[in-house]
Protein backbone atom coordinates (compact mmCIF):
# COMPACT_ATOMS: atom_id res chain seq x y z
CA UNK A 1 0.00 0.00 0.00
CA UNK A 2 1.76 3.11 -1.19
CA UNK A 3 1.60 6.25 1.35
CA UNK A 4 -1.58 8.52 -0.51
CA UNK A 5 -3.40 4.92 0.60
CA UNK A 6 -2.44 4.72 3.56
CA UNK A 7 -3.74 8.31 4.24
CA UNK A 8 -6.90 7.88 2.45
CA UNK A 9 -7.85 4.71 4.92
CA UNK A 10 -7.17 6.64 7.72
CA UNK A 11 -9.17 9.62 6.59
CA UNK A 12 -11.43 7.20 6.23
CA UNK A 13 -11.12 5.42 9.22
CA UNK A 14 -11.34 8.73 11.09
CA UNK A 15 -14.59 9.92 9.14
CA UNK A 16 -16.42 6.32 9.99
CA UNK A 17 -16.26 7.62 13.10
CA UNK A 18 -17.43 10.73 13.09
CA UNK A 19 -20.59 9.77 11.52
CA UNK A 20 -21.51 8.36 14.99
CA UNK A 21 -21.65 12.38 16.47
CA UNK A 22 -24.40 14.69 15.62
CA UNK A 23 -23.05 16.00 12.98
CA UNK A 24 -24.69 13.90 10.13
CA UNK A 25 -28.16 13.13 10.03
CA UNK A 26 -27.07 9.36 8.39
CA UNK A 27 -24.16 7.54 7.32
CA UNK A 28 -21.41 8.82 4.96
CA UNK A 29 -20.97 7.25 1.96
CA UNK A 30 -17.55 7.70 0.56
CA UNK A 31 -16.42 7.78 -3.28
CA UNK A 32 -12.33 7.85 -3.84
CA UNK A 33 -11.91 10.00 -6.49
CA UNK A 34 -8.19 9.96 -8.13
CA UNK A 35 -6.03 13.46 -9.75
CA UNK A 36 -6.16 13.64 -13.03
CA UNK A 37 -2.54 14.31 -14.49
CA UNK A 38 -2.37 17.31 -16.01
CA UNK A 39 0.24 19.88 -18.57
CA UNK A 40 0.52 23.07 -17.85
CA UNK A 41 1.24 26.51 -19.41
CA UNK A 42 1.60 30.43 -18.54
CA UNK A 43 0.91 32.38 -21.63
CA UNK A 44 -0.90 36.28 -22.33
CA UNK A 45 -0.53 39.40 -21.32
CA UNK A 46 0.01 41.53 -17.99
CA UNK A 47 -2.26 41.50 -15.07
CA UNK A 48 -2.79 44.55 -12.84
CA UNK A 49 -4.11 43.52 -9.29
CA UNK A 50 -5.39 46.19 -6.86
CA UNK A 51 -6.60 44.61 -3.47
CA UNK A 52 -3.89 46.18 -1.14
CA UNK A 53 -5.13 47.66 1.48
CA UNK A 54 -8.33 45.71 0.97
CA UNK A 55 -9.90 47.69 3.52
CA UNK A 56 -9.34 51.29 2.47
CA UNK A 57 -9.50 54.13 5.08
CA UNK A 58 -8.49 57.45 3.63
CA UNK A 59 -8.46 58.82 0.12
CA UNK A 60 -5.31 57.85 -2.12
CA UNK A 61 -3.52 55.80 -4.86
CA UNK A 62 -4.44 52.31 -4.03
CA UNK A 63 -2.09 50.91 -6.46
CA UNK A 64 -0.37 51.88 -9.76
CA UNK A 65 2.02 50.62 -12.70
CA UNK A 66 2.76 50.94 -16.77
CA UNK A 67 1.31 48.55 -18.73
CA UNK A 68 1.37 48.15 -22.47
CA UNK A 69 -0.25 45.29 -25.28
CA UNK A 70 -2.56 43.12 -23.34
CA UNK A 71 -3.46 43.96 -20.08
CA UNK A 72 -6.00 43.16 -17.51
CA UNK A 73 -6.76 45.12 -14.48
CA UNK A 74 -8.59 43.98 -11.58
CA UNK A 75 -9.34 45.68 -8.56
CA UNK A 76 -11.39 45.03 -5.19
CA UNK A 77 -11.42 47.49 -2.12
CA UNK A 78 -13.68 48.10 0.42
CA UNK A 79 -14.88 51.43 1.87
CA UNK A 80 -13.65 51.13 5.57
CA UNK A 81 -13.35 54.84 5.87
CA UNK A 82 -17.11 55.65 7.66
CA UNK A 83 -17.66 58.05 4.95
CA UNK A 84 -19.30 57.96 1.34
CA UNK A 85 -16.35 57.72 -0.99
CA UNK A 86 -15.91 57.03 -4.70
CA UNK A 87 -13.28 54.72 -6.80
CA UNK A 88 -11.85 55.12 -9.90
CA UNK A 89 -9.48 54.08 -12.44
CA UNK A 90 -7.66 56.30 -14.20
CA UNK A 91 -5.49 56.10 -17.17
CA UNK A 92 -2.15 58.06 -18.36
CA UNK A 93 -0.63 58.20 -22.16
CA UNK A 94 2.80 57.96 -21.33
CA UNK A 95 3.36 56.74 -24.99
CA UNK A 96 4.84 60.25 -26.05
CA UNK A 97 2.38 60.06 -29.20
CA UNK A 98 -1.52 58.93 -29.61
CA UNK A 99 -2.64 55.78 -28.19
CA UNK A 100 -5.85 53.98 -27.81
CA UNK A 101 -7.16 51.77 -25.30
CA UNK A 102 -9.63 48.86 -26.24
CA UNK A 103 -11.50 47.10 -23.96
CA UNK A 104 -12.26 43.94 -24.66
CA UNK A 105 -14.42 42.54 -21.73
CA UNK A 106 -15.55 43.68 -18.23
CA UNK A 107 -17.30 43.03 -15.40
CA UNK A 108 -18.07 45.97 -12.61
CA UNK A 109 -21.43 45.02 -10.22
CA UNK A 110 -22.86 47.47 -8.11
CA UNK A 111 -20.73 47.89 -4.76
CA UNK A 112 -22.93 46.76 -2.47
CA UNK A 113 -22.04 44.88 1.18
CA UNK A 114 -23.19 41.43 0.55
CA UNK A 115 -19.48 41.02 -1.07
CA UNK A 116 -20.39 37.36 -2.62
CA UNK A 117 -22.99 38.98 -4.61
CA UNK A 118 -20.91 41.66 -5.62
CA UNK A 119 -18.48 38.95 -6.49
CA UNK A 120 -20.69 36.79 -8.49
CA UNK A 121 -22.10 39.38 -10.26
CA UNK A 122 -18.80 41.23 -11.61
CA UNK A 123 -17.80 37.51 -12.58
CA UNK A 124 -20.81 37.13 -14.16
CA UNK A 125 -20.54 40.32 -15.92
CA UNK A 126 -17.16 39.35 -17.18
CA UNK A 127 -18.06 35.76 -18.54
CA UNK A 128 -20.35 37.09 -20.52
CA UNK A 129 -17.96 38.48 -23.07
CA UNK A 130 -20.37 40.90 -24.49
CA UNK A 131 -18.41 44.35 -23.33
CA UNK A 132 -16.59 46.33 -25.63
CA UNK A 133 -15.52 50.04 -25.63
CA UNK A 134 -12.56 52.37 -26.94
CA UNK A 135 -10.42 55.44 -25.53
CA UNK A 136 -8.30 57.69 -27.44
CA UNK A 137 -5.56 59.74 -25.61
CA UNK A 138 -3.43 62.04 -26.90
CA UNK A 139 -0.01 62.60 -26.16
CA UNK A 140 0.09 63.07 -21.85
CA UNK A 141 -3.72 62.84 -21.77
CA UNK A 142 -5.26 61.74 -18.02
CA UNK A 143 -9.12 59.55 -18.65
CA UNK A 144 -11.34 57.61 -16.67
CA UNK A 145 -10.91 54.20 -17.38
CA UNK A 146 -15.14 53.86 -17.42
CA UNK A 147 -16.82 57.57 -17.34
CA UNK A 148 -19.83 55.99 -15.30
CA UNK A 149 -16.98 55.16 -12.50
CA UNK A 150 -17.32 58.97 -10.84
CA UNK A 151 -21.15 58.53 -10.86
CA UNK A 152 -21.08 55.71 -8.24
CA UNK A 153 -21.37 56.86 -4.75
CA UNK A 154 -19.73 53.94 -2.44
CA UNK A 155 -21.42 54.10 1.21
CA UNK A 156 -19.00 52.54 3.97
CA UNK A 157 -18.64 49.44 4.25
CA UNK A 158 -19.48 48.80 0.46
CA UNK A 159 -17.10 46.51 -1.61
CA UNK A 160 -16.08 47.81 -4.66
CA UNK A 161 -14.93 44.96 -7.13
CA UNK A 162 -14.18 44.59 -11.06
CA UNK A 163 -12.24 43.09 -13.53
CA UNK A 164 -11.41 44.04 -17.35
CA UNK A 165 -9.34 43.21 -20.33
CA UNK A 166 -7.95 45.45 -22.43
CA UNK A 167 -5.09 46.49 -25.01
CA UNK A 168 -2.93 49.65 -25.86
CA UNK A 169 -1.52 50.79 -28.60
CA UNK A 170 1.42 51.95 -26.18
CA UNK A 171 2.60 53.16 -22.80
CA UNK A 172 -0.19 53.48 -20.47
CA UNK A 173 0.41 54.25 -16.63
CA UNK A 174 -3.43 52.62 -14.65
CA UNK A 175 -4.38 54.53 -11.40
CA UNK A 176 -6.63 53.14 -8.81
CA UNK A 177 -8.02 55.48 -6.50
CA UNK A 178 -10.44 56.42 -3.63
CA UNK A 179 -11.27 59.78 -3.45
CA UNK A 180 -13.95 62.47 -1.64
CA UNK A 181 -17.61 61.85 -2.76
CA UNK A 182 -17.52 65.55 -4.31
CA UNK A 183 -13.51 65.80 -5.63
CA UNK A 184 -13.07 65.49 -9.70
CA UNK A 185 -10.97 62.03 -9.42
CA UNK A 186 -8.52 63.50 -12.70
CA UNK A 187 -7.70 66.33 -10.52
CA UNK A 188 -7.25 64.72 -7.08
CA UNK A 189 -4.70 62.57 -8.76
CA UNK A 190 -2.38 65.38 -9.06
CA UNK A 191 -1.58 65.46 -5.12
CA UNK A 192 -2.95 62.30 -4.59
CA UNK A 193 -0.77 60.08 -2.49
CA UNK A 194 0.06 56.16 -2.80
CA UNK A 195 -1.47 54.62 0.43
CA UNK A 196 0.79 51.80 2.05
CA UNK A 197 -0.32 48.31 1.63
CA UNK A 198 -1.35 46.35 4.32
CA UNK A 199 -0.28 42.90 5.72
CA UNK A 200 -1.77 40.38 3.60
CA UNK A 201 0.16 42.66 0.60
CA UNK A 202 -2.36 41.50 -2.29
CA UNK A 203 -1.75 43.75 -5.00
CA UNK A 204 1.10 43.85 -7.95
CA UNK A 205 1.73 43.23 -11.62
CA UNK A 206 2.07 39.88 -12.84
CA UNK A 207 3.38 38.76 -16.37
CA UNK A 208 1.45 35.98 -18.38
CA UNK A 209 -1.82 36.34 -17.46
CA UNK A 210 -3.35 33.41 -18.48
CA UNK A 211 -3.33 29.76 -17.16
CA UNK A 212 -3.81 26.79 -19.65
CA UNK A 213 -4.39 23.72 -18.45
CA UNK A 214 -5.13 20.76 -20.68
CA UNK A 215 -5.21 16.81 -19.79
CA UNK A 216 -1.94 14.55 -20.78
CA UNK A 217 -4.44 12.18 -21.73
CA UNK A 218 -8.42 11.67 -22.93
CA UNK A 219 -10.54 11.43 -19.94
CA UNK A 220 -11.47 7.35 -20.44
CA UNK A 221 -14.04 6.47 -17.63
CA UNK A 222 -13.49 2.46 -17.76
CA UNK A 223 -10.09 3.36 -16.71
CA UNK A 224 -9.90 6.64 -14.36
CA UNK A 225 -13.24 6.30 -12.58
CA UNK A 226 -13.97 9.77 -10.90
CA UNK A 227 -11.26 11.99 -11.32
CA UNK A 228 -10.69 15.52 -10.51
CA UNK A 229 -8.35 18.25 -11.29
CA UNK A 230 -7.42 20.63 -8.56
CA UNK A 231 -7.28 24.79 -8.66
CA UNK A 232 -5.89 27.19 -6.41
CA UNK A 233 -4.56 25.00 -3.69
CA UNK A 234 -0.70 26.48 -3.72
CA UNK A 235 0.90 22.97 -3.69
CA UNK A 236 -0.02 21.24 -7.10
CA UNK A 237 -1.05 24.68 -8.64
CA UNK A 238 1.34 27.23 -7.68
CA UNK A 239 0.42 30.95 -7.41
CA UNK A 240 1.45 33.60 -9.09
CA UNK A 241 4.70 35.58 -8.47
CA UNK A 242 5.12 39.65 -9.25
CA UNK A 243 6.51 43.21 -8.24
CA UNK A 244 4.92 45.24 -6.58
CA UNK A 245 5.67 48.62 -8.58
CA UNK A 246 5.00 51.03 -5.82
CA UNK A 247 8.46 49.77 -3.92
CA UNK A 248 9.74 47.38 -6.56
CA UNK A 249 9.03 44.19 -3.96
CA UNK A 250 8.49 40.47 -4.78
CA UNK A 251 5.08 39.94 -3.99
CA UNK A 252 2.34 36.54 -4.53
CA UNK A 253 -1.52 36.26 -5.90
CA UNK A 254 -2.25 34.33 -2.99
CA UNK A 255 -5.77 32.58 -4.83
CA UNK A 256 -4.66 33.71 -8.43
CA UNK A 257 -7.05 36.51 -8.00
CA UNK A 258 -6.96 38.33 -11.88
CA UNK A 259 -5.83 34.70 -13.70
CA UNK A 260 -7.59 33.34 -16.03
CA UNK A 261 -7.66 29.48 -16.40
CA UNK A 262 -8.68 27.71 -19.74
CA UNK A 263 -9.35 24.24 -18.72
CA UNK A 264 -9.54 21.49 -21.90
CA UNK A 265 -10.55 18.32 -21.42
CA UNK A 266 -11.01 15.81 -24.42
CA UNK A 267 -13.58 12.73 -23.43
CA UNK A 268 -13.98 9.57 -24.78
CA UNK A 269 -17.42 9.06 -23.23
CA UNK A 270 -20.22 11.57 -22.13
CA UNK A 271 -18.77 12.67 -18.59
CA UNK A 272 -20.73 14.96 -16.17
CA UNK A 273 -18.54 17.73 -14.70
CA UNK A 274 -19.02 19.50 -11.20
CA UNK A 275 -17.30 22.33 -9.58
CA UNK A 276 -17.08 21.28 -5.76
CA UNK A 277 -15.56 24.11 -3.31
CA UNK A 278 -12.97 22.85 -0.63
CA UNK A 279 -12.36 26.47 1.37
CA UNK A 280 -16.03 27.17 2.06
CA UNK A 281 -18.30 30.24 1.06
CA UNK A 282 -18.21 30.04 -3.13
CA UNK A 283 -20.08 31.98 -5.61
CA UNK A 284 -18.98 32.64 -8.92
CA UNK A 285 -19.26 31.51 -12.60
CA UNK A 286 -17.32 29.83 -15.17
CA UNK A 287 -17.76 29.40 -19.26
CA UNK A 288 -17.91 26.86 -21.53
CA UNK A 289 -16.93 25.93 -25.35
CA UNK A 290 -17.93 22.92 -26.54
CA UNK A 291 -18.24 22.84 -30.50
CA UNK A 292 -20.08 25.67 -31.97
CA UNK A 293 -21.63 25.97 -28.66
CA UNK A 294 -20.46 28.35 -25.27
CA UNK A 295 -22.55 30.02 -22.67
CA UNK A 296 -21.90 30.82 -18.89
CA UNK A 297 -23.08 28.93 -15.89
CA UNK A 298 -23.21 30.24 -12.37
CA UNK A 299 -21.73 28.42 -9.62
CA UNK A 300 -24.11 27.55 -7.37
CA UNK A 301 -27.24 28.01 -9.84
CA UNK A 302 -30.45 28.87 -8.01
CA UNK A 303 -28.94 30.68 -4.60
CA UNK A 304 -26.07 33.52 -4.42
CA UNK A 305 -23.56 31.00 -2.69
CA UNK A 306 -22.24 28.12 -1.61
CA UNK A 307 -20.31 25.62 0.16
CA UNK A 308 -21.05 27.07 3.79
CA UNK A 309 -21.47 23.75 4.61
CA UNK A 310 -18.45 21.81 4.36
CA UNK A 311 -17.46 19.56 6.69
CA UNK A 312 -13.91 20.84 7.61
CA UNK A 313 -10.96 19.33 6.09
CA UNK A 314 -8.46 16.92 8.26
CA UNK A 315 -4.81 17.00 8.05
CA UNK A 316 -5.27 13.83 6.71
CA UNK A 317 -7.25 14.30 3.89
CA UNK A 318 -5.29 17.13 2.74
CA UNK A 319 -1.93 15.37 2.41
CA UNK A 320 -4.27 12.52 0.50
CA UNK A 321 -5.26 15.80 -1.70
CA UNK A 322 -1.92 16.86 -2.06
CA UNK A 323 -0.88 12.59 -3.00
CA UNK A 324 -3.49 12.89 -5.55
CA UNK A 325 -6.40 11.24 -3.60
CA UNK A 326 -9.99 13.26 -2.69
CA UNK A 327 -12.78 11.92 -1.10
CA UNK A 328 -16.74 12.77 -2.45
CA UNK A 329 -18.87 11.94 0.15
CA UNK A 330 -23.08 12.07 0.27
CA UNK A 331 -21.75 15.88 2.08
CA UNK A 332 -19.56 17.35 -0.47
CA UNK A 333 -21.44 20.50 -2.28
CA UNK A 334 -21.44 20.13 -5.79
CA UNK A 335 -22.33 22.76 -9.18
CA UNK A 336 -23.07 21.29 -12.24
CA UNK A 337 -21.65 22.09 -15.26
CA UNK A 338 -23.14 19.67 -17.67
CA UNK A 339 -22.31 16.68 -19.20
CA UNK A 340 -20.16 16.84 -22.45
CA UNK A 341 -18.39 14.61 -25.08
CA UNK A 342 -15.74 15.50 -27.15
CA UNK A 343 -13.90 18.37 -26.28
CA UNK A 344 -14.92 20.89 -24.09
CA UNK A 345 -13.26 23.92 -22.76
CA UNK A 346 -14.02 25.99 -19.81
CA UNK A 347 -12.36 29.11 -18.69
CA UNK A 348 -12.80 29.72 -15.35
CA UNK A 349 -11.15 32.64 -12.61
CA UNK A 350 -10.98 32.45 -8.83
CA UNK A 351 -13.76 34.72 -7.86
CA UNK A 352 -13.46 37.63 -5.38
CA UNK A 353 -15.14 37.21 -1.93
CA UNK A 354 -15.23 33.26 -2.56
CA UNK A 355 -12.77 30.95 -0.53
CA UNK A 356 -10.37 28.39 -2.25
CA UNK A 357 -9.15 25.73 -3.71
CA UNK A 358 -12.25 24.03 -5.65
CA UNK A 359 -12.15 20.96 -7.89
CA UNK A 360 -13.28 20.28 -10.81
CA UNK A 361 -14.54 16.52 -11.08
CA UNK A 362 -15.35 14.49 -14.08
CA UNK A 363 -18.13 11.40 -13.32
CA UNK A 364 -19.18 8.73 -15.72
CA UNK A 365 -22.09 9.78 -17.33
CA UNK A 366 -23.79 6.40 -16.63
Amino acid sequence: MNFAKKIIAAALTLLTSITTSAVFAKPLETTIMKRLPVEVTDTGGTLIFSDSPEYVTRNGILYTDVVSGEARILFYHLNNSGVKKKFAVVVENVAGTENTIEITRGGFATPNDNFLLVGKETQLMYMKKNFHDKIKLAKNEFKLFQSKMDNIVVNPGHLVYGVYDFNTTGLVRVYVLMYPERADPLKFLKYAEILPKDENKLRGTFKNMNRNISLKHDYDSSRDGIGYILICDSVTDFFKRGIDATDGSEVVNFGNYGINYILNFNMKSKTKFCLTPLGGTYAGAVRFYHGKNSGTILTPQGKIYFGDKIFPETESMRKAREEGISLWTNHTESSELGSFSGRITFEYSPPGASNLPVNIVLIPDN
